[in-house]
């Protein structure tokens, strides 16, 4: 059962009707008030409401009002299940006047995701959104500001480690922050998942992890517990984008990448300290020091350079955060009111 059919949306209470509490229709009577009452959003709502350049839009405002201080961000918090893992991520944006909640259920049938809105002016729940492909879209934004801020002067080379679903958001918005690319690499280990993916991405296979990793923009967004990137594969200037992995024991990038790396952030040190196995296994080996690694917002709103020069490789480590959830459901949210596009519940 979906989680419109659970909490009992109907046509009846589309944008243009609303139904009585008693069951009856109020289209014959008098025009219902809407205040107060939430918007719903399918991922289908959701993909045709958002593009790529709507998410860096946002996710770069949201580290903006992070850097400002208008947004408290917690670190996600799991519990397990019988056969899987909860999990909740909270935030509050100020600059928004929202504070939200992202839950998901990671299960052998499949995982839901469900963004909660809460509007604190109003002090009403503003909406509630399937959260997939806004998961997928905020997650490759991030990577396109930090694309945007990190990539030396001219990258125009975009390799990828992985072709699943999340590949595929970070390729459109990498492209979308940095329009000089004009080459993308990808690799993974299934045949026919690649060559679907470079057909679907228009870019080219390549026959091992090296052809990705020798771009200008390197990203990995893989499901691998263990390095797929090593450190001597890359070309001074490299920016790496290190997606794929946010469990403590779990890694996308061997030492090399850090020992050769010039300048490392990610979009929490807090989270990160409890979630990335990229960063907390090389500080346990004494590669790297905490206090080297700074966050990207940092960066975004000019409080540091972030790279000095184009021989510099620079890593982002990107967990995924709460602020940029409640972001970029706040723009879904604006542009589902504007085109009545959604159902009221």
């Amino acid at each position: 059962m979906s989680i419109a059919k659970a909490i009992g949306a109907t046509e009846d209470t589309a944008w243009g009707r609303a139904a009585r509490p008693d069951g009856t229709d109020s289209a014959s009577s008098s025009p219902p008030k809407l205040r107060g009452l939430p918007v719903y959003l399918t991922e289908a709502n959701v993909d045709s409401l958002l593009k790529p350049a709507d998410a860096l839009d946002a996710v770069e405002g949201c580290f903006q009002r992070l850097a400002a201080g208008e947004v408290e961000n917690r670190p996600r918090q799991r519990l397990r299940l019988e056969e899987g893992v909860f999990a909740v991520m909270p935030a509050v944006d100020h600059g928004l006047r929202l504070a939200g909640v992202k839950a998901y259920a990671w299960l052998p049938r499949g995982t839901p995701f469900v963004v909660l809105l809460f509007d604190t002016e109003s002090a009403e729940l503003a909406g509630v959104i399937e959260a997939d492909k806004l998961g997928q879209l905020r997650t490759g934004a991030a990577s396109g500001v930090a694309a945007k801020y990190l990539a030396r002067a001219g990258a125009s080379t975009l390799g990828v480690l992985g072709c699943g679903w999340q590949a595929r958001s970070q390729v459109a918005c990498i492209r979308e922050a940095l329009p000089r690319i004009d080459r993308v690499v990808a690799y993974c280990r299934t045949t026919e998942r690649l060559a679907a993916f470079c057909e679907e991405m228009d870019a080219e296979a390549g026959e091992s992890h090296r052809d990705p990793a020798g771009c200008d923009v390197v990203v990995t967004v893989t499901t691998s517990k263990d390095p797929v990137l090593r450190g001597e594969w890359l070309r001074p200037g490299a920016l790496v984008c290190a997606v794929g992995a946010n469990e403590p024991r779990a890694r996308e990038l061997d030492n090399v990448v850090l020992e050769r790396a010039a300048f490392v952030c990610c979009d929490s040190r807090q989270q990160s300290r409890l979630e990335s196995g990229d960063l907390i296994e090389p500080v346990e080996a004494g590669v790297l020091d905490w206090l080297e690694v700074h966050e990207l917002q940092e960066v975004v709103a000019g409080e540091l350079e972030g790279r000095q020069s184009d021989e510099d490789i620079v890593v982002f480590k990107s967990n995924g955060i709460a602020a940029w959830d409640v972001a970029i459901g706040a723009v879904a949210l604006e542009k589902a009111r504007r085109k009545k596009i959604g159902r009221r519940i």
